[in-house]
């Protein structure tokens, strides 16, 4: 690990154990999120500290995925951290994809106010299942555009678009003749109209995950990122940085359950000694400490595979699914050492269960990745025949 990483790993670390975990119980963090006026307190204190959006240097190159790893696992630490230090989803993949493929102007206006934290942004890709929207399959999008004069006319329904209440900044994936594509767009735009904020087992992003209709949006065709058809493209180079993201995040936070968890079970006692000398509960921490161990290579690894170049697909399918259930277990056993006061909110452990279960389906569920995975021996084997 380089010098420059573990310096600021250490000092957002620091950050969050003494500034962010005290907000825990902030009233302003609600069923929805925290509320945009919590998130820029927040920012504020992490910008004074010197860890606000950490990963993106001054020069605005970006840290290597191993560097962001050590970052962004240390912002997991709170629930509330990724959003004070500004390395949470969907920001930090579309900051990610907007540094690698936008233009001079867009960078200039839409990424400068993503990287500051002075605007958040949402990535309006999922449709309606029950209208035979994209969902984990983005090849079913129904969502249309069509070029009019020096315009895009954008039409369709969104779902489960996170944090799109209060973005300042849009980023459309739609359907042309040729494709996929994607837009950059101004928030709010009276043509973007929020339905409703559904109600999910998650809480921890501001803004919620809502239901979005699109009805005419007309965008300048120089804020479409690329060129028309490439969107699928487009959304590779950010798909696999921010499945492995959102390991990294999680990590953090399921390191923070088991500190608890490990804490309650060797003070509580019952049957006479502490409850971490019971092999039920011991057995249980011990396998906690393994499945975090585990996380924490398969995470590592994936990120050597990306810094080398690679699109690292298959590599990062199968660190979202090892992860993602490796940090099930270590919750549920987190909630279940911890018994009524692990279902209870007397302690992030209840809200981390939450959270990393919904982990489990955010940025496509187990079974679609292992399907993938599946799909990819059959063609190695194919072309080893051959």
């Amino acid at each position: 690990m380089t010098e420059r990483a573990n310096a600021i790993a250490a000092k957002i670390e620091t950050f969050i154990r003494t500034e962010v975990i005290p907000y825990e119980k902030d009233p302003r963090a609600g069923s929805h999120g925290p509320s945009d006026e919590l998130v820029q307190e927040l920012r504020d204190k992490a910008r004074k500290a010197g860890v606000l959006t950490p990963h993106i240097l001054p020069d605005g190159s970006h840290f290597t995925q191993v560097e962001t790893a050590i970052a962004l696992i240390k912002t997991g630490l709170s629930p509330l951290g990724p959003l004070a230090c500004n390395t949470m989803a969907p920001d930090e993949g579309n900051m990610y994809l907007l540094g690698k493929v936008g233009s001079s102007e867009q960078k200039k206006r839409f990424l400068e106010p993503l990287v500051s934290g002075k605007a958040r942004s949402a990535f309006f890709m999922t449709e309606p299942a029950d209208e035979g929207g994209a969902g984990s399959d983005p090849s079913m999008m129904q969502t249309t555009c069509r070029l009019d004069g020096n315009h895009w006319v954008i039409n369709g329904r969104k779902k489960f678009i996170t944090g799109a209440e209060g973005a300042k900044v849009g980023i459309v994936m739609a359907k042309s003749d040729d494709g996929a594509c994607l837009f950059m767009v101004d928030l709010p735009d009276p043509a973007i109209k929020t339905l409703r904020i559904l109600d999910t087992i998650d809480s921890s992003m501001p803004g919620g995950h809502a239901e979005i209709a699109i009805d005419n949006l007309r965008v300048p065709a120089d804020q479409m990122l690329g060129t028309s058809g490439d969107g699928f493209k487009y959304a590779q180079i950010r798909l696999s940085p921010a499945r492995l993201s959102h390991c990294m995040r999680w990590l953090g936070l399921a390191i923070r359950a088991n500190e608890i968890a490990t804490d309650y079970a060797c003070r509580r006692h019952a049957f006479g000694k502490a409850l971490v000398d019971h092999e039920g509960v011991g057995f249980m921490l011990a396998e906690n400490l393994i499945d975090l161990k585990q996380s924490e290579l398969m995470i590592d690894w994936c990120a050597g595979v990306l810094d080398t170049g690679s699109l690292g697909t298959a590599e990062s399918s199968m660190a979202k699914v090892a992860v993602s259930e490796a940090l099930m277990r270590v919750a549920d056993r987190c909630v279940q050492v911890m018994g009524g006061m692990g279902v209870s909110s007397e302690t992030i452990v209840e809200q981390a269960f939450r959270e990393i279960r919904a982990f489990r389906i955010y940025d496509g569920p187990t079974e679609v990745h292992k399907w993938s995975l599946a799909k990819k021996i059959k063609r190695d084997w194919k072309t080893a025949q051959h």
